[in-house]
């Protein structure tokens, strides 16, 4: 998959493969490298990389994501052609906010229920999808307005799993 990353005010190209724990990246016209990657908790993973181990925390930010690794924070913006763009995707600041399965899986936890208020970066429902839990978060503040996700239940890549008013 090619995606963009933004760091440090920088824009970088980023072509990422997967097998297995197995990833294979390749940054801006360099060589390709190889990282081994497992999930030790939700949001926790472990990776080696060139002989050396580090434990990753990953954080859904509005704009990306946030890195924790021994304790130095990096905040990265993800671009994924593949998707569309926030206007498109009704994930403004202002009005509803479809909260979408990212891939097809298998809901695993539904976090609130209609009626509730949310914070942005709250956690709203855990999908499984190829053995990898996926914690789908609130983009902004607001109150559950539906959640059509049980647990349990096969889901869609797009589908509607909660709505957030």
């Amino acid at each position: 998959m090619n995606l963009t990353i933004e760091f440090e005010g920088a824009a970088w190209p980023l072509e990422l493969s997967r097998e297995g724990e197995e990833w294979r990246f390749r940054l801006r016209g360099a060589d390709e490298r190889c990282a081994l990657v497992r999930q030790a908790e939700p949001d926790v993973y472990s990776v080696l990389l060139d002989g050396r181990s580090y434990d990753a925390r990953i954080e859904e930010a509005p704009e990306g994501l946030v890195v924790v690794i021994a304790g130095h924070r990096f905040e990265i913006g993800v671009r994924d052609p593949r998707r569309l763009s926030r206007k498109h995707a009704g994930l403004g600041q202002e009005g509803r906010q479809n909260v979408t399965a990212p891939m097809p899986g298998k809901v695993v936890r539904v976090l609130v229920s209609p009626g509730d208020e949310v914070a942005a970066g709250q956690g709203l429902l855990v999908v499984e999808a190829m053995k990898m839990q996926n914690e789908l978060k609130a983009l902004r503040r607001g109150r559950v307005e539906t959640i059509a996700a049980r647990e349990g239940a096969t889901v869609t890549a797009g589908e509607v799993l909660a709505t957030i008013a």
